[in-house]
């Protein structure tokens, strides 16, 4: 079953059970798909790549939103940011745990055999290819600056 029809799936589940925030956030979904699929102007569905881009995106969005909230002590506004997040990261693959990530990041360093800092954008490179989807950028990001310090 594709994301899309998944997403149309949960949609009328959320309806059914009158879930405003669930629905909220699976028609953000569904739009930003939409938006993506006839912003290219070809006939060709995305692909999966694709919308585990866009799903991060939304999720990376959203919890930027609740920290800006947060830190203008406003947790009325920040918790529906937050649920709709929860809500939309169901879709993404399973998340590697930060250990895990370290352990792919340690073999790529050595594989390549780069070390410094200077070689960070290398790393990055290969591990973003490598963990696409199964890791947040940023928590990648943090993890090789440590290892490469």
């Amino acid at each position: 079953m594709s994301l899309s029809e998944r997403i149309m799936d949960e949609i009328k589940t959320a309806m059914r059970a009158k879930d405003a925030m669930a629905l909220e956030s699976l028609r953000a979904v569904k739009s930003a798909l939409l938006l993506a699929s006839t912003e290219t102007g070809s006939k060709e569905p995305i692909t999966e790549e694709e919308e585990i881009k866009i799903l991060q995106r939304l999720i990376k969005q959203r919890r930027e939103s609740a920290a800006i909230y947060i830190n203008q002590n406003r947790p009325d506004l920040a918790e529906p940011e937050i649920a709709q997040a929860a809500v939309i990261e169901q879709f993404l693959p399973e998340q590697l745990s930060e250990t895990q990530i370290e352990e792919v990041l340690s073999r790529i360093i050595q594989e390549s055999g780069v070390s410094g800092m200077a070689a960070m954008g290398k790393v990055m490179g290969l591990a973003s290819a490598e963990l696409a989807g199964k890791a947040d950028g940023k928590t990648i990001s943090t993890i090789v600056k440590k290892l490469l310090s």
